[in-house]
């Protein structure tokens, strides 16, 4: 109990005293998870809708494999991105092994495959017919496809909410392919295992508070948005 409270106290410590180490941790933990959490978006809401709305040769093996995705280990996924980007490998001449981009990447892999699932069972929920309703109605592929997707926002909203916990929270790959350098690529999960690594407990769970609060601020401004987009009954 007494480390928990040291803990909480640190947390507030580092953040009231303005600690240059931690707020550049805390920031590079934004936007490497954000930045992840946009990509998985990008280009998981496309093949989700593809794999709910189109009938090609495929289709369920690619919607099983969003479907096995969404438990896949963290760690096999850095170890693949890794291989990708060594020196040696097919990425190698970008070097970005080591960098926050490659965190991104990592991330965003893992993040991926849980919206294709959910955009998926998302759209696959709307009535079939509105599709053909809107079609009918004189609307071209594409803006019957974008109705579509405003017909299913709220749990749109909630992939994304699911996709950010994701990565947010991830530590394996972003230590595997980040390096957790120390001002270049160590965000708050792997400051957290460094911390705890040394026995510094009130210093990790400090990181780990923060981590929860911006967990929170975001889903909060999500749930926020939902709310008031939600149709009321």
């Amino acid at each position: 109990m007494d480390v928990l409270l040291d803990g909480l106290v640190e947390a507030l410590r580092l953040l009231a005293t303005g600690d240059e180490d931690t707020w550049a941790i805390t920031a590079l933990t934004l936007r490497v998870s954000l930045g992840a959490t946009a990509v998985a978006l990008l280009v998981g809401v496309p093949l989700g809708t593809a794999v709910a709305v189109a009938r090609f040769p495929g289709r369920r093996v690619l919607l099983a494999g969003a479907n096995t995705g969404m438990g896949l280990p963290p760690v096999v996924v850095g170890l693949f991105v890794t291989v990708l980007l060594w020196r040696s490998g097919p990425l190698g001449a970008f070097g970005l092994l080591y960098t926050p981009a490659a965190m991104v990447i990592a991330q965003a892999a893992i993040a991926t495959p849980v919206v294709v699932a959910l955009v998926a069972v998302a759209l696959q929920q709307v009535d079939p017919d509105f599709r053909v309703q809107m079609q009918a109605l004189g609307a071209t592929p594409l803006r019957a496809h974008l109705a579509l997707l405003a017909e299913a926002r709220l749990p749109l909203l909630a992939a994304a909410m699911a996709a950010f916990g994701a990565v947010v929270s991830e530590v394996g790959a972003a230590q595997m392919v980040g390096g957790n350098l120390v001002g270049q690529t160590r965000v708050l999960t792997t400051a957290a295992v460094l911390a705890t690594s040394r026995g510094q407990f009130a210093l990790a769970i400090a990181f780990g508070l923060i981590l929860l609060l911006i967990a929170f601020a975001v889903n909060l401004v999500l749930t926020v948005v939902q709310q008031r987009t939600a149709v009321p009954r």
